[in-house]
């Protein structure tokens, strides 16, 4: 979602709320309940070029949310409890939440934790094991730092190469945008590490510091994971595009993933979170490959709340993401009435093709 895209969301945002058409629609779509999507908790950097912005909300914005979401007639349920709740129809009265975090960032543990502690809120990290064992690659991140250290930056595209002029914050975001979306658009996952790794050696950029400097290791995981209150979910070993493998690589990376966690923390996980997780990235085959392997549930980075009729896709489950770019508790609010959701969806309470 860029540019345009954004201000006419935050108009649709602000629209519904100042109308107070959430409050009227939410009975309409609001469906049972709602599970939350964070990446990063932590302080605001300075930096005027962050094209990840969108996966950071700072510790103040996260506390507020969460407070407003405990003092809310609303349960905060775990991962668990959610799925017994859709797949018995036991729902009570009140709508549930589940919060979750996606590839296991230590600001995780050293910002949100002590919040979800403080307000006794169950919650899941769902951990890519590449990342928590150093050998991962955050390249989308890495692509980031390429572009905000260089004023040209250079890449082979299509089998040639291409140099591109980025010395302004404004050039910096053109030029992220088209290299991120020649990446997404690659056939296979090869092509795309293959691409950011010619394109960070170019450049002097170390990528496998950025698990280092970002991710937990396994004691870490395991600090958070003696604790009732947090469930260790999976999210496969390498982060990839699922779409972009064959059944048979797909299989590994979700079963070797839950097999790697097992072993590490003695616990295997019953839940899942696909890498990027949107439509092109997660799709029918995926859902029914997570089914057959056992998981209980799977979450996409799909925009939606949870209704009656997921308890028949419980591997395609919607999320409502706490956006970096939507910093106000008015927009979770309206999120969580899910009429934002709807119109996004046309209207359809579930969206698993």
């Amino acid at each position: 979602m860029k540019g345009v895209k954004y201000k006419l969301f935050r108009a649709a945002l602000n629209a519904l709320y100042f109308s107070g058409a959430h409050m009227a629609l939410r009975p309409l779509f609001g469906g049972v309940g709602a599970i939350l999507m964070l990446h990063h908790v932590r302080p605001s950097r300075s930096d005027r070029f962050q094209p990840n912005h969108l996966l950071e909300v700072t510790p103040k914005f996260f506390e507020r949310v969460i407070r407003r979401l405990r003092r809310s007639k609303l349960d905060l349920v775990s991962l668990d409890e959610m799925h017994r709740r859709v797949t018995t129809g036991d729902f009570p009265r009140r709508r549930f939440v589940c919060v979750t975090f996606d590839d296991g960032y230590r600001d995780n543990l050293e910002f949100a934790y002590p919040v979800l502690k403080k307000y006794e809120v169950p919650f899941a990290i769902y951990v890519a094991t590449s990342f928590a064992d150093r050998i991962g690659e955050l390249w989308w991140l890495a692509l980031e730092a390429v572009i905000a250290q260089n004023d040209m930056v250079g890449l082979n595209l299509d089998g040639r190469d291409r140099w591109f002029e980025c010395r302004s914050v404004k050039d910096k975001r053109e030029v992220y945008d088209h290299i991120y979306a020649w990446l997404r658009q690659r056939p296979t996952e090869n092509e795309l590490r293959h691409v950011i790794r010619d394109l960070t050696t170019r450049h002097r950029v170390d990528m496998a510091a950025f698990c280092a400097e970002l991710c937990m290791g396994w004691d870490e995981i395991a600090t958070l994971a003696a604790d009732p209150l947090v469930t260790i979910g999976a999210h496969t070993v390498n982060h990839p595009i699922l779409t972009k493998f064959d059944d048979r690589a797909v299989r590994q990376e979700l079963a070797n993933s839950r097999d790697v966690i097992e072993a590490a923390l003695g616990v295997r996980p019953d839940h899942l979170a696909y890498p990027v997780g949107d439509r092109s990235a997660a799709g029918p085959r995926e859902f029914k490959i997570a089914a057959e392997l056992g998981f209980r549930t799977a979450v996409t980075t799909r925009p939606g709340v949870i209704f009656r009729r997921h308890a028949e896709h419980m591997t395609a489950l919607p999320r409502l993401s706490l956006n970096g770019n939507f910093q106000r508790p008015r927009y979770a609010k309206v999120l969580m009435s899910g009429s934002a959701t709807a119109l996004w969806n046309g209207f359809r309470p579930v969206n698993v093709t």
